[in-house]
């Protein structure tokens, strides 16, 4: 068997209490590894697992602008016309990013 890579074991004591919220923390984690885990927490003092739905939105509408942008710029050099209705459109998409930046910029803020 080869030598373990941490060999040093570290012992401490907690009541059941307190190991039924370590588990719900490594729940939210998502991670089942308790010594993993705790070493985490241990080393680095604090584990923050960001769930951003609205990133995922956000990325989203930057791939739907991106798009109708090369679209617009495809049609223009064809053409040679720039229409309304397309710039309000990208005017439109550009304030749904702006706003989903601010909504996640506000929820990271709450974090510290």
């Amino acid at each position: 068997m080869a030598k373990r890579k941490r060999d040093v074991p570290v012992l401490f004591w907690v009541s059941a209490e307190e190991l039924e919220l370590i588990h719900q923390k490594m729940q939210q984690y998502g991670t089942e590894n308790l010594s993993a885990y705790l070493r985490k927490m241990a080393l680095d003092g604090y584990v923050v697992q960001l769930d951003l739905p609205e990133l995922k939105e956000l990325v989203s509408l930057m791939r739907r602008s991106s798009n109708n942008l090369n679209q617009l710029t495809r049609k223009v050099h064809e053409t040679g016309r720039v229409y309304d209705a397309d710039l309000e459109d990208i005017s439109q998409r550009q304030e749904q990013l702006w706003e989903g930046v601010k909504e996640i910029l506000t929820q990271l803020s709450k974090l510290s």
